[in-house]
């Protein structure tokens, strides 16, 4: 903490998209889970990156072909494996994970044709879900991921203790729950999430007493400590 600055990333051109990755792309979680891990990066000490189309909560793109794939890495694997004998279900499989295309695809504005990133032929198919998953779609949405990441950018710009505070882990070998606190002066930024698809209940004084505490962000309604859905996640500011 002395010695260093981190930069903060989930995902980058070579990384397939974090919600497909490490959150959960269904339609009854997409948008929560994408906040969430939006919440728990920006919230930590260093520098955070949004990578394009992260802000809208973009998913992997479900291509099921080879041919749809550019990425010369990608390309040959699917070469090789097949060549091998490895089952060509079993290696679309995996590229539909973690080929670098994934994160490739033409950012999603419209919902209109090639989701209105060019009026010619762009360079991989544009992911099916342009058609709800948008930029327009999602800055007419006041509750959208776009919307809680320009939330999420205001507080490092408002409040110090997000920007400098001191990083503590609380709760490090639980399985479902990321909680820490970043403390400057008198004043602690307390981050609690779900990171998973299972509610989850933590027990009274496993974490700091949040009474009269201010809610900074969060992913749901009426946020409670002790019981998190499903990829809820809160930061409350309280004073030591």
């Amino acid at each position: 903490a002395d010695d260093g600055w981190n930069s903060l990333y989930w995902n980058n051109h070579d990384q397939p998209r974090v919600v497909s990755r490490f959150g959960d792309d269904s339609d009854e979680f997409r948008v929560t889970s994408a906040k969430t891990l939006g919440t728990v990066l920006h919230l930590l000490r260093g520098t955070p990156y949004v990578y394009q189309g992260e802000e809208l909560g973009m998913t992997n793109a479900g291509y099921t072909d080879i041919e749809q794939y550019a990425d010369i890495e990608s390309v040959n694997f699917y070469r090789l494996a097949t060549a091998a004998g490895l089952p060509v279900e079993t290696v679309l499989g995996g590229l539909a994970v973690k080929s670098r295309d994934n994160a490739r695809t033409p950012v999603q504005w419209t919902d209109g044709p090639n989701a209105g990133f060019s009026t010619g032929r762009p360079w991989l198919p544009v992911n099916a879900n342009h058609d709800t998953i948008n930029a327009d779609a999602a800055r007419a949405d006041g509750d959208s991921v776009f919307h809680h990441y320009r939330r999420l950018i205001g507080l490092r710009h408002d409040l110090e203790v997000v920007r400098e505070g001191r990083f503590e882990l609380l709760l490090p070998d639980h399985e479902q729950v990321f909680v820490y606190t970043r403390t400057l002066g008198d004043q602690v930024a307390l981050t609690v999430a779900n990171m998973s698809s299972q509610p989850v209940e933590l027990q009274r004084g496993e974490l700091p007493d949040v009474s009269g505490a201010e809610v900074l962000i969060a992913t749901h309604e009426s946020p409670s400590v002790q019981e998190l859905r499903p990829w809820e996640s809160v930061v409350y500011l309280t004073r030591s």
